[in-house]
């Protein structure tokens, strides 16, 4: 048994910016690369204060000093790969700063959302992938990296082609779970992750710990039902917001929409990322030419390649065209269309659906009072209808009992001591990792 250690550079005491460092011998791994929105929150503000360069990164620890991983360092690589769990910016954002020839191994699925996020976000160094050399990779597949086996394994979370990880080392197997949910429409995706983990009866588990307090008791065959009775109700224009890369929620409101003899109208970057997944069968999406799919597009002078290969694939409508068939839509945009309200105008006996985390979630920024004075201008009352991508309390402490991991390190949270406290019991050591800390196993 050789000595494993495992240094934790975010997601912790924090939701999100996961970035966790594994080394055995002279192997080196990465679990995701993510933003972290708090700490790059403390110093910076979009669009006016933004970082210029990698050097504004590290000078506030927003990315860790390791030493032959950026572009800009001219030192030999000391990692050997990265692991991405999924793509949320908050688990793999910063890939965009690595070198090209540093491999990063993710699901196929989360290698074409990134690809497509690639295209529609405006440029800029934290953002951009052209240069990254993608590893797909599917569950049964074992990857060998130096010391390391690791065994990608799916679960269910609120974006396609999330993983959790075997990873099997010189000191025993560690678990990474990733973002993970026992309550989507998908359970049996995590059922599979959870019993493989046990099976192993590994040394150290690292797991989400997101949901402590507030925590909604729902789930998506819920949302579709709740936002199917609002549409019945609503006379006017239905309006919707969610994340674009949340796939269940797409198809909860195509599914509702449709029920309603109405049209599920999304954006341009929505019908970008659902033309890119298309050819998925698995993810059972409606195709960008659907009947029933229109595309809803702000009027510019200028049309990047991208919105012009949507344009061209479906049936568009601007905000003028958009007024005059409200009873016929829901229309699902984002926070930053609202501008677009002006010309729509919206109907007496409209409403407005708010469908993902409250205020806002890992991926927004946004003011929120400035979306509540907005709806009252045009007197649209707010629903929230949700339903959370992360595990909830109890289930979190009855798969631990299940797994039984000899250790278990809590990230991607802002409560860890309250859930050490609410899982001390447990036949594991819980132990609230701190940042740069190296722990062995």
């Amino acid at each position: 048994m050789g000595k494993v250690n495992i240094i934790f550079y975010g997601g912790v005491n924090e939701i999100g910016g996961n970035k966790i460092l594994i080394e055995d011998g002279g192997s080196r791994i990465l679990l995701d690369f993510g933003m972290s929105f708090h700490l790059r929150g403390k110093y910076y503000s979009a669009p006016f204060l933004a970082p210029k360069s990698e050097k504004s990164l590290l000078e506030f620890g927003i990315i860790p000093n390791l030493k032959g991983l950026y572009r800009f360092d001219e030192s030999s690589p000391e990692i050997d790969c990265i692991f991405l769990s999924h793509s949320h910016m908050d688990h793999s954002a910063y890939i965009s700063l690595i070198k090209k020839d540093i491999p990063v191994y993710c699901g196929e699925t989360t290698a074409k959302i990134l690809r497509a996020l690639n295209e529609v976000r405006i440029h800029g160094f934290e953002y951009a992938i052209n240069h990254i050399d993608f590893k797909p990779f599917r569950t049964g597949d074992r990857i060998k990296v130096g010391s390391f086996e690791v065994e990608p394994i799916h679960v269910d979370h609120s974006v396609p082609g999330s993983y959790g990880f075997i990873i099997h080392t010189s000191s025993g197997t560690i678990v990474y779970t990733g973002d993970f949910r026992r309550h989507g429409l998908r359970p049996e995706l995590t059922e599979d992750f959870i019993i493989r983990a046990a099976e192993e009866k590994p040394e150290a588990i690292i797991c989400e710990g997101t949901n402590l307090t507030n925590v909604e008791v729902s789930d998506e065959r819920r949302v579709r039902s709740v936002v199917d009775s609002l549409i019945k109700e609503t006379s006017g224009l239905f309006l919707a917001n969610f994340s674009y890369t949340d796939i269940d929620r797409l198809r909860s409101f195509y599914w509702a929409a449709v029920k309603n003899s109405r049209r599920l109208t999304i954006t341009l970057r929505q019908a970008y990322l659902l033309y890119s997944l298309s050819g998925d069968p698995k993810l059972e999406l409606p195709r960008i030419d659907d009947e029933n799919i229109l595309i809803f597009r702000k009027m510019k002078k200028r049309y990047s390649p991208w919105e012009k290969t949507v344009m061209d694939s479906g049936e568009v409508i601007d905000s003028k065209a958009a007024s005059k068939i409200q009873e016929e839509i829901v229309l699902v945009t984002s926070f930053y269309d609202l501008e677009e309200l002006i010309e729509i105008n919206p109907k007496p006996g409209s409403c407005f659906v708010l469908s993902a985390s409250e205020p806002f979630n890992e991926e927004m920024e946004i003011d929120f009072e400035k979306l509540i004075n907005w709806l009252e201008h045009y007197g649209l009352p707010q629903y929230h209808v949700h339903v959370s991508g992360h595990i909830a309390p109890l289930q979190l402490r009855n798969t631990l009992k299940t797994i039984k991991p000899k250790r278990i390190f809590p990230v991607h949270s802002d409560r860890p001591h309250l859930l050490s406290r609410f899982i001390k019991d447990l036949a594991g050591r819980v132990e609230v990792p701190e940042r740069y800390r190296k722990y062995t196993v």
